[in-house]
């Protein structure tokens, strides 16, 4: 063995040339059952270490695929036909794997040997990747870490088995649906604090990418900090459990949210605070907001310029560490993605929207995502109301979401039949891929970035 110039033992990669003959023997010998099992467990021809084996098996699933006959026979014809017959030494080479085989009886232990070598294998691979990337010091090391971080949470991504039982499933279903009758309410996600939004998305869906999408100045940020202080205090939530939210700050400060939230549960308005026009008399009103807030599961990461990919680590960490129920993501337009950076803005959008989404899958909670919408709707003119076309970058923003609400203020448009009700806000859910969309009329308190449930007889406030 001889050292290599990093200093790292120069090393025969891990592998076994007896299980990758057991496997092809095995097929051989009862290809029919075999090669379904070794396609479940996603042994790929890379999976072989062995040049000859790695192409035999392409071979073999290659005739597979094409629904042929595959024994002895057909398998050496296969090879002739392709050139590879004399480079394997003819049936002997075949018939010796057989012979090596007494019995298929153990091909998903070889197949798993097999599969746990390559994993090996691809293991070290990566990790000499990153390790060439540190030494050329290239890329940003939170950059390196968060794609290292990735690649290997990938391998064990790949491993997981994604079929559900069907019985499993359907009692899951029947407990949602006896919920649903005992409690006579229609949530089956998690409550978002406006009854009127609940009622129609049916609460927060775990695994949903969700859009809440504006023009600067409209309040898509105050709605969505109102929305984590619900969730995150349990009022709403029919049994009043607290459920810990996760807020990616990438436009303001945690400070200043923290700051916001507290004058919003106080009934303060921060301004006013701050140009010292707020009564002593209202101390103690926001000490006693303090006090609820305080112990409220929020965590918030106010990270400026985050890459999705490290993004997505820091939200497993947190969701492992936390159990987190809710994210937040403020804005998209804010995020990047150096994989894709050179290719154009469109293109780093459209990954940064399907790594949000796939993220809401894989850690199974609602993800709520800001974004920007263009100007389009003002060059309309008068009022116009906003489209999902004026999503700003990108059309597949619109396409991985499941659910798009879209926020505007009347009040803001002199044309508007409205202009004249300063605390009126329109949610327009858009796209809702499992069902209803519409309009929803609510109250915001612009002094106190508060947005509230609004009467239907009198569009009097109604704070919950």
């Amino acid at each position: 063995m001889a050292l290599t110039t990093m200093g790292t033992i120069d090393r025969s990669p891990p592998h076994s040339e007896e299980a990758e003959r057991g496997v092809l023997g095995s097929i051989l010998a009862d290809p029919e059952r075999v090669i379904d099992i070794a396609i479940e467990k996603q042994l790929a021809p890379d999976s072989f270490y062995n040049p000859r084996h790695r192409i035999l098996y392409e071979v073999i699933t290659d005739m597979h695929h094409r629904m042929e006959v595959i024994d002895m026979v057909t398998l050496g014809e296969k090879l002739q036909a392709l050139g590879h017959f004399d480079e394997f030494g003819g049936t002997n080479f075949l018939r010796a794997l057989l012979d090596s085989t007494p019995t298929s009886a153990h091909a998903e232990h070889y197949i798993s040997i097999v599969w746990d070598k390559a994993l090996l294998r691809t293991i070290i691979d990566r990790s000499r990747e990153a390790q060439e990337k540190c030494f050329n010091g290239d890329e940003d090391c939170e950059l390196i870490l968060a794609e290292t971080a990735e690649s290997f949470y990938s391998l064990s991504q790949n491993q997981r088995d994604d079929t559900s039982d069907w019985s499993a499933l359907m009692e899951v279903t029947v407990r949602e649906v006896n919920n649903l009758f005992d409690n006579h309410q229609g949530l089956t996600g998690i409550p978002s604090g406006y009854v009127d939004l609940d009622n129609m998305l049916m609460g927060l869906q775990n695994k949903d990418m969700i859009i809440l999408a504006a023009r600067p100045s409209m309040g898509k940020t105050s709605l969505a900090m109102n929305i984590v202080e619900y969730v995150a205090s349990g009022e709403h939530h029919p049994e009043k459990t607290q459920l810990p939210v996760l807020v990616f700050s990438c436009e303001m400060g945690a400070e200043q949210l923290v700051r916001r939230m507290l004058c919003t549960n106080a009934k303060v308005s921060f301004p006013k605070l701050v140009q010292g026009m707020v009564g002593q008399h209202r101390h103690k009103d926001i000490m006693e907001a303090a006090t609820r807030l305080k112990n409220l599961p929020i965590v918030i990461d106010d990270t400026a310029g985050l890459d999705v990919m490290d993004l997505r680590a820091r939200a497993r960490r947190m969701a492992s560490k936390y159990g987190i129920k809710l994210i937040v993501i403020d804005y998209l337009q804010l995020l990047n993605c150096g994989k894709f950076a050179k290719e154009g803005r469109q293109r780093e959008t459209a990954a940064i929207s399907n790594h949000l989404k796939a993220m809401a899958k894989e850690l199974n909670v609602p993800v709520i995502v800001l974004s920007q919408l263009s100007r389009a709707n003002e060059i309309r003119g008068g009022e116009s109301q906003p489209k999902l076309s004026d999503l700003r970058d990108s059309g597949s923003i619109e396409q991985d979401a499941d659910v798009v609400m879209l926020l505007r203020r009347p009040c803001k448009y002199p044309s508007s039949v409205d202009f004249e009700d300063k605390s009126l806000a329109i949610v327009d859910v858009a796209k809702h891929r499992n069902g209803a969309v519409g309009e929803i009329r609510m109250n915001f308190i612009e002094d106190y970035t508060l947005f509230q449930t609004r009467d239907k007889h009198h569009g009097d406030e109604d704070y919950h």
